[in-house]
């Protein structure tokens, strides 16, 4: 299924231009008239895409809504058309949160370009917040010795080592490890390493 592009822009000529070529790129469209009328629909990010906002001048208006929208939960990417812009204009769009920022009229080739970026982007986001919750609910799902074996696996410590510092065998150690790496679904000690190192379990020192 094709991108979906939500088209937010009240001036009725110029949202449906841009929903016409955007179209004319394979993309879906949703349009909206308002920025109220999109945080009222908030789209949720389960399809893949982004939000194009069209609007007379950058003002207090912007990053409101990247306030709200964000509020409202909605993690698309955000590219904003505009009729009047400057150098400084255009850095405090792309801090308010703007992916991208344009001052009509725009190349159809540079919108598009834009646009497939931010569409890469969300799609990677969404792969790595699927990967996350998974990884996440297999680690909840360790008994508390188990967690306790995981923690000390990933810092590198030996299982003499955590035999030593849980008060039991090595051999039990050994036998919850396997079952660590069975509930983990990994095949070796890298690969859990790498699990906690992406959680950021270990930057932050929560292992």
């Amino acid at each position: 299924m094709s991108a979906l592009i939500h088209v937010v822009d009240d001036d009725t000529a110029s949202q449906a231009g841009i929903d016409h070529m955007l179209q004319a790129w394979g993309y879906r469209t949703k349009a909206y008239s308002s920025a109220d009328e999109i945080l009222k629909l908030t789209p949720d990010g389960e399809s893949v895409g982004c939000i194009v906002v069209g609007m007379q001048t950058y003002d207090t208006a912007a990053p409101d809504l990247f306030d709200r929208l964000s509020k409202a939960g909605s993690n698309l990417p955000v590219i904003i058309l505009t009729g009047e812009c400057d150098v400084r204009t255009g850095v405090r769009a792309i801090k308010a949160g703007a992916e991208d920022f344009f001052t009509r009229p725009v190349e159809p080739e540079d919108l598009i370009g834009a646009i497939d970026r931010a569409i890469a982007r969300h799609r990677l986001s969404r792969e790595r917040e699927g990967w996350t919750h998974a990884v996440m609910a297999r680690l909840r799902q360790l008994t508390r010795r188990e967690r306790q074996v995981f923690d000390l696996i990933v810092r590198a410590k030996m299982n003499k080592q955590v035999a030593f510092e849980l008060g039991t065998t090595e051999r039990t150690v050994k036998a919850h490890r396997h079952q660590v790496m069975e509930k983990m679904q990994v095949h070796s000690v890298v690969e859990l390493v790498s699990c906690a190192e992406r959680l950021g379990l270990l930057r932050s020192g929560t292992v």
